[in-house]
C-alpha cells in the first residue's frame, strides 16, 4: 500500500494549489465566504498531505533521484528551494490563518501577500518533484 503515497501526496499538493488560486480569485471578487472555504480547504489538504508525506517517509525512507548531469542539478536546486520554503511556509500559514480567525484582516492581508505565493510555489514544486522522481524517464 505504501506505493500509493507519492501519487496521493502529489494529488494533495495539486489540489492545494488549485484551492489557493481559487481562494485568491474569490477574495479579488470580494466573495469572502468562498475565499474562506477555499483557504480552509487548502489548509486541510496541506495538513493531510503532511501526514501522508511523513507516514510514507517514516516507513519508506529516502527516494534517490536517478538522473545525472544537468537534470540532477536542476532537480536538487528545485528540491532545495521546495524543502526550505516548505519549512518557512508553515509558520506563515499558521500566522495568516490565525489573523483571519481573530478578525485582524489588515494584519492578515499584510502577511497573506507573502504567504500565498510561497504556499503556491511549495504546492506546485511538490508536484514537479514527484513528477521528476517517478515519471521522468532516464536511459
Amino acid at each position: 500500500m505504501l506505493h500509493f503515497f507519492p501519487v496521493i501526496d502529489a494529488t494533495l499538493n495539486a489540489l492545494s494549489a488549485m484551492l489557493l488560486v481559487c481562494g485568491y480569485y474569490f477574495i479579488r471578487q470580494r466573495n469572502i465566504p468562498a475565499h474562506k472555504a477555499c483557504m480552509v480547504a487548502a489548509f486541510a489538504t496541506s495538513v493531510i498531505f503532511l501526514v501522508c508525506y511523513l507516514t510514507y517517509h517514516y516507513y519508506h525512507g529516502v527516494t534517490r533521484f536517478p538522473g545525472h548531469g544537468p537534470i540532477r542539478n536542476f532537480y536538487l536546486t528545485l528540491l532545495a528551494s521546495h524543502t526550505i520554503l516548505a519549512v518557512v511556509i508553515v509558520p506563515l500559514i499558521l500566522t495568516t490563518l490565525y489573523r483571519a480567525w481573530r478578525l485582524k484582516f489588515e494584519a492578515h492581508r499584510r502577511i497573506a501577500v507573502w504567504t500565498l505565493p510561497l504556499w503556491i510555489y511549495v504546492s506546485v514544486t511538490g508536484v514537479v518533484v514527484y513528477w521528476m522522481l517517478y515519471h521522468l524517464k532516464f536511459s
